[in-house]
């Protein structure tokens, strides 16, 4: 394992490079659309980590139209998220998260799932299938080779995308915002959810499954795992609580980056597509870095099971484009600067503008 070498590219045979939620998602839908798909990955298992991916309706929705089972696996696992508000670290409630308005608009909740669950489930139904192989460890080095060997390339390869780089150019990479963030699960339910925004740092919890809580921390890059817990000492119940019987071994850290400048296109060349983190990767602000892989891996291979393939191809990956790449960069703009508000050090006036909010 390990090389570059491909097989030789035959009519309807399509390489999704990465395994995450874009990749997986786009196989399953390929493969319902007739083609011979394979996935490569680069690491040497697929990738588990994580606590919660909070999946919007609409999200929800493409899922069920790209494998009905792993929608039905989905609504097994997650729990519905309501009744969460914005808080000041004392507590007081400065406003509340539509969640309610969006459950009366689609005529169903938010819901919130385990990474590992849907990473499992989305998965476990290509392994069912039988015929779309993961390639682990699997790196790619040579992209012009893929694209000679397979006829259509798409690249669900996160934010250091080298399909991204190898067909666009180093135009467009990682980006730093200058914060850090920690994740993790509390094992106890905190019985109250949302965030807690105080001066340049914020504080979320939500439900992830009977008897845990999900929580993530955002503050200055610097900030270390040692000094993390003094950050929110003093803040409300259960924050202090959380980080105190969460043990840090078991926190996750990362540096909170996006994708700039934003691509002028997210195909090229009538073969080659990018979804998820590697067309436009996003801060985790509004939590829609797993619903916008879903719709994008959705909103693809639509695309391509109406135009078909050989010659109809170029057309599907332009109205792929045409579809998908303003509304995804509209809701990356709009994280990014949720993330600039939310992390203000003008947090008098930013939480005055959120109390007279609807």
């Amino acid at each position: 394992m390990g090389s570059t070498s491909v097989p030789a590219g035959e009519a309807g045979e399509a390489v999704v490079v990465g395994a995450g939620v874009a990749g997986l998602a786009t196989a399953l839908g390929l493969r319902r659309s007739g083609w011979r798909v394979t996935v490569w990955e680069r690491r040497a298992a697929l990738e588990r980590y994580g606590t919660a991916f909070g999946i919007h309706p609409s999200a929800q929705a493409a899922l069920d139209r790209l494998d009905p089972s792993v929608g039905e696996a989905l609504r097994r696992r997650a729990v519905p998220y309501r009744n969460a508000h914005i808080r000041t670290p004392d507590g007081r409630r400065l406003a509340g998260l539509p969640l309610e308005r969006i459950e009366a608009k689609f005529d169903r909740p938010e819901l919130l799932i385990s990474r590992p669950y849907l990473i499992d489930a989305l998965a476990g139904a290509l392994d069912a299938h039988g015929d779309v192989p993961i390639r682990l460890d699997e790196p790619v080095h040579d992209v012009p080779a893929l694209r000679r060997a397979y006829d259509l390339v798409v690249g669900a390869d996160g934010l250091n995308s080298t399909v991204r780089s190898g067909t666009f150019g180093p135009g467009s990479g990682p980006a730093r915002v200058g914060t850090a963030a920690w994740i993790g699960t509390a094992a106890f339910e905190a019985g109250l959810h949302g965030e807690t925004w105080g001066r340049g740092r914020f504080f979320g919890m939500t439900p992830v499954e009977p008897g845990r809580t999900n929580w993530y921390a955002t503050a200055p890059q610097a900030t270390t795992a040692d000094e993390l817990p003094g950050l929110f000492a003093g803040w409300h119940d259960p924050i202090p609580r959380i980080l105190a019987e969460t043990d840090p071994a078991h926190w996750i850290r990362y540096e909170i980056r996006h994708l700039r400048p934003a691509l002028r296109s997210f195909v090229h060349g009538g073969r080659t597509a990018l979804v998820g983190d590697a067309a436009h990767a996003m801060t985790p602000n509004l939590g829609q870095g797993a619903c916008t892989a879903l719709l994008d891996a959705e909103a693809l291979t639509r695309a391509v099971a109406h135009h078909g393939r050989g010659a109809g191809l170029p057309a599907a990956l332009r109205a792929y484009d045409a579809e998908r790449r303003r509304r995804a960069q509209r809701t990356a703009w709009a994280s990014r600067h949720l993330h600039r508000f939310m992390t203000t050090r003008h947090h008098r006036t930013r939480d005055a503008l959120l109390r007279v909010l609807p």
